[in-house]
């Protein structure tokens, strides 16, 4: 189970997805990899064959830039998310579609978050 609080984001929906590597370089944050997806499946909720173990509901941000969203993750273990590289959190600038890979055109990275235990 993952909870994930934002606050000074701009108002709407975003894609928000675990992402293979615990790295979160500014200003892209490309350093996080592509979506956590250990079993090699197709992006997206909506994916008929199964999703991203990564892949998330959309992150409804409110006008005054917060939002919350609580999820458990398919397929996810904690000992996946905290391997050698460990993994992170990225939000995008627009709502995922659900079905398009990789990124269900979720558009740019603006924030990101490395996992850590303890």
């Amino acid at each position: 189970m993952l909870t994930l609080q934002v606050q000074g984001l701009p108002p709407g929906q975003h894609g928000a997805h675990v992402h293979m590597t615990g790295k979160c370089d500014a200003p892209k944050f490309e350093s996080a990899g592509g979506h956590w997806n250990p079993a090699d499946a197709q992006h997206g909720l909506d994916a008929p064959a199964g999703q991203h173990a990564g892949d998330m509901p959309n992150l409804v941000v409110d006008d005054n830039g917060r939002g919350t969203l609580e999820y458990e993750l398919k397929g996810a273990t904690f000992a996946g998310l905290m391997d050698d590289d460990g993994s992170a959190m990225v939000v995008h600038a627009s709502a995922d579609d659900q079905k398009t890979d990789p990124s269900g055109n979720s558009g740019d990275r603006i924030a990101c978050g490395i996992f850590k235990s303890g």
